[in-house]
Order: structure tokens, then C-alpha cells, then sequence
């Protein structure tokens, strides 16, 4: 718990720094990078986590890694193996993402569907995100085969459950309550 305040306080810092360098878009390509090659990586978010491996070696493996990095993520980095909160490296890039959205006026907007969106359905779904909340956002594709066919749409904490499998449990509990 106490990981995640401090996450988000070290996000609040560096999209404070962002803002005042006028980098806000390329530390959130940055963070976004970061999380995406974390989540990929095993190997990466052990050596993370792991106290075994010298903080040096661990700079040294992202600073690889991360060759195209802002000035501002770098130092982000510098500051996390100074404080010895290296560890949290995901959790901060994931806190300023969203961050960087609320400042920015967009969301995510998370379709679960049984089969992957088309370009013709993203945008349909975009258009109807932003009539029910007014904001822009960004659309994230899960693609879940046990719903059956229709779709789930998450933005924020509002869910609309379209889904064949729901609409079949629903008629489920029906037959069984009378």
C-alpha cells in the first residue's frame, strides 16, 4: 500500500517537471514504453524487484533498454536507484499514465469482446464513450471468447455488460426463480 503512495507522489513530481519543460507527450511515450516492456519481460521485472543485483547493473540494463528515454524519465530512474525505490519503476509509469489522462481530459475505455475490434467498431465505440462521459478516450481491446458474442465496455467505474453470456445467465436466474 505504502508502495503505491509512493508511486503516485513520484509520478506527481515528474508530471510536474513534465509540464514545466513542456515534455508531458514524451515522458507518457516513455512511461507507457516502460510498463508495456516491464509487463513483457519477466526477466526485467525480477531484476527490478530483486535486492541480490546492484543498483548499477540495474541502471545499467535500463539505460539499454530504454536507449530513446526522455531527460526527464531518465532522472525519474536516477532518482528511484538513489532512494532505493527502483521497485516501483512500473508503478510510477502506470500512476503518471494516468495522471497524464486526467490532465489531458481522456480515459480508457476497456471493450472485452469475444473476437477482436474492427477499425469500424473502435470508432463507433469512441464516439459512444464520448457521449456518455463528455471525454475523449482511448480504447484498450480484451479479447474474452467465454462472453459468448456482444461486448463488455468499462470507462472508469462504469460498466455496460452487452454480452451473450450475460444476457443467458439473466435468463438463467429467471427460470430458476419462478
Amino acid at each position: 500500500m505504502s508502495g503505491s503512495r509512493a508511486a503516485i507522489r513520484y509520478a506527481k513530481a515528474v508530471l510536474s517537471l513534465a509540464t514545466d519543460q513542456q515534455s508531458t507527450d514524451a515522458v507518457n511515450s516513455d512511461m507507457k514504453l516502460i510498463t508495456s516492456t516491464i509487463a513483457e519481460s519477466e526477466d526485467l521485472s525480477q531484476m527490478l524487484q530483486s535486492p541480490v543485483v546492484k543498483a548499477s547493473d540495474k541502471k545499467a540494463v535500463l539505460m539499454e533498454v530504454f536507449k530513446t528515454a526522455n531527460v526527464t524519465t531518465v532522472n525519474l530512474i536516477d532518482t528511484l536507484i538513489a532512494n532505493k525505490r527502483l521497485a516501483i519503476l512500473n508503478d510510477v509509469a502506470v500512476s503518471y499514465t494516468q495522471l497524464y489522462d486526467e490532465m489531458k481530459g481522456t480515459q480508457v475505455a476497456t471493450v472485452t469482446t469475444a473476437i477482436p475490434l474492427s477499425d469500424d467498431l473502435k470508432t463507433k465505440v469512441l464516439a459512444k464513450v464520448k457521449v456518455l462521459t463528455g471525454k475523449d478516450a482511448e480504447v484498450t481491446n480484451v479479447i474474452d471468447e467465454s462472453i459468448i458474442g456482444g461486448f463488455v465496455l468499462r470507462v472508469g467505474d462504469i460498466q455496460y455488460n452487452a454480452s451473450i453470456s450475460n444476457k443467458l445467465n439473466k435468463l438463467k436466474r429467471e427460470f430458476t426463480l419462478n
